[in-house]
């Protein structure tokens, strides 16, 4: 991926996350893909910690990232060495002046843990040896990594105890080779753990303790713990090389020996082809010989056939001897002359096989001749190919004279390093003559940390009673606002239910009043439809008379159809009516409607504000909680801050004794 790659890359995850990318950034991205990524002394911004953390869990182009004077902060640099734990390419890391606290801490000691390529790490002007617990996560991780070959941690307020921690860290540690903790608070304990720890850890060769307040005598013995483990890395480089060379020669050696031996039996490969080569030619020529032989052979049988065949002819005629007399003579001189022919074709012949013979002899002898020599070229070979073998035996014995000469150089520098050992011994020794500034130091140490706890017990138990008045302040408004709302939901509970018989007693009454009008329109329709059936008995009864009141057809027929006009007009009166009233009845229905869904939007109104006074209440009930836990955590911080004081306590005193009963004075004063 290109430069613009990256910084697109980078916009992507911040649009992502919800924020804008800083253009500080984008630039140092768009210039430097590729080289070391500088973003010192930039502001970086939580969100911008994320995208970073998530571009460089990938094999991203930069071998080294500055960080130096960034404002971090813990969860930034939580995210962004989250994302380094992956990477593979980055092998210095500067997190100079950033702030880094207790998650910081455990942040880098599981980047220590995961990481397998960061080889420098710079981390100046962080206090991590405030916090405890955090730095020994940090030396955990330290412990186990295989990579780290530089660390810096300067201005980290490292006490003794972080010393301490620090030096099982480094007996563990392998790949460490520079630590600088100069300008700490590592003191007297933590120099003298930092030495004991280097008896036992042979990679690191230099340790910086200016400004710790480290006796001199610590410093010196640490300068030549140091020197040691510079001249053993000398000596282990050294053979090193030395092996690597020999075993470079002797591969070669071998390498050589092998090819020889290669190319010798190829040569003997060769010969032996050579060899069945020739004797396969030889042997073809033998059947060539042997097929002319049978050729010749065959041509002398056909002309003793015709031998026989003329001597037959011959007698037949002597048989005609008497009929052809003068044939007779002239077949005589053909005959001799025939015989005489054939002697010489036989004699030629005879002479021809002879020579063949004598060459195919010669032929024969010649090839003999060669096999012995390639016989005796074989000798040689193997002869060689034992001489060579002697060769390597002789190398062999040479290469075992070598390891052991090595073997004689490793014991030399045992030796030396017993000399070391006793020069070293002999410096403690000049140790032991200043224990008793030793005792009075320790002592004056021991009475300003008593002062020290006795303050800090103090300060502590006023942190907690403010903090136990706070918690009854926050109980008690808690209990009263709790009340307030409880009076509030039952004074709405009321309300709500009175409106609502209110309203319902309302509808009743409508109700009520509908039903009635209802029963009356259902009245007068059936006194309508009495009505029709009476004019319609009428009617039919005037159908009857009409035979005998023809005369009056034509007045009852106006009668009737004048009755009938009536009838329709008081029909579509009262359908008129009745129309009105359904449109009534409907409009009534529709207002019932429009109360019952303001019935249901108070309903639902009455459960918002239920649930919202019940996350009201959760919610100081979890905040309640939380101050007891807190309350809590205090109370077990103060009790274990309590007794990690009184162990210290006891471990000096006890550490006092032994110191001044192992002392000369000691010695000479009476045990109680």
């Amino acid at each position: 991926m290109e430069a613009g790659g990256w910084a697109a890359a980078y916009a992507r995850l911040c649009r992502e996350g919800g924020a804008e990318p800083q253009q500080g950034v984008v630039q140092q991205l768009r210039a430097r893909a590729g080289a070391g990524l500088d973003l010192a002394a930039q502001s970086l911004s939580r969100d911008t910690c994320g995208a970073l953390g998530r571009l460089l869990r990938d094999a991203a182009p930069f071998p080294a990232l500055a960080l130096a004077d960034c404002m971090l902060g813990d969860e930034g640099a939580k995210l962004l060495l989250h994302g380094l734990c992956s990477n593979t390419t980055v092998k210095s890391l500067d997190l100079k002046g950033n702030n880094l606290q207790a998650v910081g801490a455990e942040a880098l000691g599981k980047l220590l843990q995961q990481n397998k390529s960061i080889q420098n790490l710079v981390l100046e002007w962080n206090s991590l040896g405030v916090w405890e617990e955090g730095f020994l996560l940090f030396c955990q991780g330290l412990s186990t990594n295989r990579s780290l070959q530089r660390l810096d941690l300067r201005n980290n307020q490292i006490n003794h105890e972080g010393a301490g921690e620090l030096a099982a860290a480094l007996k563990g540690n392998s790949s460490l080779q520079e630590l600088d903790l100069r300008w700490n608070n590592v003191g007297l304990l933590g120099g003298r753990a930092l030495l004991n720890c280097l008896h036992s850890n042979r990679t690191l060769q230099r340790l910086e303790l200016a400004g710790n307040n480290v006796p001199s005598d610590i410093l010196k013995a640490v300068e030549q713990a140091m020197d040691h483990n510079q001249d053993r890395q000398s000596i282990l480089a050294e053979n090193r090389s030395r092996t690597h060379v020999l075993s470079k020669e002797v591969l070669s050696l071998k390498e050589e020996k092998a090819k020889q031996f290669l190319n010798l039996m190829d040569t003997i490969d060769r010969q032996r082809e050579e060899i069945t080569r020739s004797s396969r030619q030889s042997s073809a020529r033998v059947g060539q010989l042997q097929e002319a032989l049978a050729e010749r052979h065959s041509i002398v049988n056909s002309l003793k056939a015709k031998l026989q065949m003329a001597e037959a002819a011959l007698a037949l005629s002597e048989q005609k001897v008497h009929d052809l007399g003068e044939l007779l003579s002239t077949a005589k001189q053909e005959q001799a002359t025939m015989a005489e022919r054939q002697a010489k074709d036989l004699q030629q012949q005879k002479q021809e096989a002879a020579d063949r013979e004598m060459k195919l002899l010669r032929d024969l002898s010649a090839a003999n001749e060669k096999n012995l020599l390639l016989r005796n070229q074989v000798d040689e070979l193997e002869r060689r190919s034992k001489a060579q073998q002697d060769q390597l035996f002789q190398l062999k014995q040479d290469l075992t004279n070598t390891v052991a000469d090595l073997r004689l150089r490793a014991v030399k520098a045992e030796e030396r390093l017993d000399m070391e050992k006793r020069r070293f011994k002999q410096g403690l020794d000049d140790v032991e003559s200043l224990r008793q500034k030793e005792v009075d130091h320790m002592t004056q140490h021991m009475e300003a940390s008593e002062r020290s706890m006795q303050e800090r017990i103090q300060r502590l138990e006023a942190v907690r009673i403010g903090l136990e008045e706070e918690l009854s302040r926050v109980k008690a408004a808690a209990l009263v606002e709790r009340g307030q709302a409880e009076e509030e939901l039952i004074r709405a509970r009321s309300q709500a239910r009175l409106e609502e018989q209110q309203r319902l007693e309302h509808l009743e009454e409508k109700l009520r009043l509908m039903m009635q009008s209802r029963d009356e329109a259902q009245g007068c329709c059936l006194q309508q439809k009495q009505a029709v059936g009476e004019a319609q008995a009428r009617a039919s009864q005037l159908s009857l008379q009409v035979e005998s009141l023809q005369r009056r057809v034509e007045e009852l027929q106006q009668d009737l159809s004048s009755k009938e006009q009536e009838k329709v007009a008081e029909v579509n009166k009262v359908r008129v009516e009745l129309q009105e009233q359904v449109g009534r009845l409907q409009a009534e229905q529709t207002a019932q409607e429009g109360l019952r869904e303001k019935i249901a939007a108070l309903e639902r109104q009455m459960k918002v504000l239920s649930s919202s006074h019940r996350e009201a209440l959760l919610d100081k009930e979890g905040e309640m909680a939380a101050l007891l836990e807190r309350l809590r955590t205090k109370e077990a911080e103060i009790s274990r801050m309590r007794e990690e004081e009184a162990q210290r306590a006891s471990f000096l005193q006890n550490a006092i004794l032994a110191y001044v009963q192992g002392s000369p004075l000691g010695t000479l004063s009476p045990r109680k």
